[in-house]
């Protein structure tokens, strides 16, 4: 007896669904392996120090996963679609997170600008100074400075680190920045340059790892925390070396 064309149009959907369910089993099957995709926010000092190590050693791991890095740095940043995102600070709404790194801001000047290594903060009051823009952490970075009755002169703002440490060799002023945008521009070892210890410290800025909360990682996205909290303390070994720490 010959088949209908229902019949056929039966078996066609059948092997539709048989295609879709075994396409699913593999996409189950890849993403309990750690070889799915994840979507990660980042930022500038972090995308230069941080981020190359999670996304190496998670291909080491998962040759077959699909890794999206964004770099943004918004006034009120969102986590939106991504499973992870760097931040420097805790973010409001509903989000998890787990802080990396205390991280201290420190004076970036001309070598023989200033003559001690630890630089009084009202030594800055009128002093030209090199910034990033007033977004993130930056407003209360200089809030700390106004509350030190220190006005510093600001004659140029930037995003860009390497840029202001070209300001910075080229005269035109002295930056505040976090370590971790000095460490990550090797500027410690620039002849022309010195990096100094505020006296008192400004409260260092801290950089964050934030998820959706109540949300379940995918293992990529577990081992991408382990992994960045793992860079964290190894930075943070670092920073102790070359940072005495607060001082009043």
């Amino acid at each position: 007896m010959e088949l209908g064309a229902h019949d056929n149009g039966d078996r066609e959907h059948g092997r539709e669904l048989l295609a879709k369910a075994a396409a699913l089993a593999e996409a189950v099957d890849r993403f309990q392996a750690g070889d799915g995709r994840i979507d990660i926010g980042t930022f500038q000092s972090v995308s230069t120090v941080i981020s190359p190590v999670v996304v190496r050693r998670l291909r080491d791991e998962h040759p077959g996963c699909d890794i999206r890095l964004s770099e943004e740095e918004p006034e009120a940043p969102q986590i939106g679609d991504l499973d992870l995102l760097f931040y420097d600070g805790p973010l409001n709404g509903d989000v998890e997170h787990v802080k990396l790194l205390d991280d201290p801001y420190l004076l970036v000047a001309r070598r023989g600008t200033f003559s001690e290594h630890s630089v009084p903060l009202d030594q800055l009051d009128g002093a030209p100074l090199v910034a990033w823009p007033s977004t993130c952490d930056q407003p209360r970075m200089e809030e700390a400075f106004t509350r030190a009755g220190a006005n510093p002169k600001i004659v140029f703002r930037t995003a860009g680190n390497e840029t202001l440490l070209s300001m910075v060799r080229a005269g035109m002023g002295s930056a505040v920045l976090p370590w971790l945008a000095i460490h990550a521009a090797d500027a410690e070892s620039d002849d022309r340059l010195r990096v100094h210890e505020l006296r008192p410290a400004i409260p260092p800025r801290e950089v964050c790892l934030h998820w959706r909360a109540g949300r379940t990682h995918s293992p990529l996205a577990a081992r991408a925390i382990e992994i960045a909290i793992e860079v964290a303390s190894d930075l943070a070994d670092e920073l102790a070396l070359e940072y005495s720490g607060p001082t009043t």
